[in-house]
């Protein structure tokens, strides 16, 4: 015959309770979750993309461009982007900032994307921007186009047209970042804003 001590099991059963809910806490939990996100985080953004370099490279190698832009920049080299703004638009100064602040943004978030690996060396080359002229939307297609044909990353503006330009029109261009040397053979002839 078996005797049940229904006292004893109750108290067991309630301090497992008492410690499985203690440690499900918000202030328990939570902390660990951003720390283990963050970690994460690190341990990606230190790590170049593979897939991504080797995706590149294969599309750059059917373009049959040279040996010495196929390679990548150094990881000493200094890396710039360059916001290419279109005067024939006549935008006010607000506007053209919002516009290059679209680009830059835009291009950030493309990398965050595609490239972690280059956007970490130019935010450890302190994220260098330069604002230059083209003349119009000809011109802009073909720094894209000549960016691209490099392995340089684009990224092009289509304004909303709720203010001063309609809809749809490219505003803004973001070449790079990339080497200096590179971004510097597309852009290096223009003027600056």
């Amino acid at each position: 015959m078996r005797i049940f001590d229904s006292t004893s099991n109750s108290t067991k059963k309630k301090e497992e309770k008492e410690w499985l809910g203690a440690s499900f806490k918000p202030e328990n939990f939570i902390p660990g979750i951003v720390i283990g996100f963050i970690i994460g985080l690190l341990l990606d953004l230190s790590k170049p993309s593979k897939s991504n370099t080797l995706k590149k490279t294969s599309n750059l190698l059917n373009r049959n461009q040279p040996e010495k832009i196929l390679t990548p920049a150094k990881a000493d080299e200094e890396l710039k982007m360059v916001l290419v703004v279109r005067q024939d638009l006549k935008m006010a100064q607000g506007k053209v900032a919002s516009q290059c602040a679209h680009a830059a943004t835009g291009m950030y978030a493309d990398l965050m994307q595609s490239d972690r690996y280059l956007l970490r060396r130019w935010e450890q080359c302190g994220q260098p921007k330069i604002v230059v002229t083209c003349k119009n939307q000809q011109e802009m297609n073909k720094l894209k186009e000549a960016a691209e044909d490099i392995g340089l990353p684009t990224f092009v503006v289509a304004d909303a047209g709720r203010t001063q330009v309609a809809s749809g029109s490219r505003t803004v261009l973001a070449v790079g970042p990339g080497s200096k040397s590179a971004v510097d053979s597309v852009t290096g002839k223009l003027r600056l804003l």
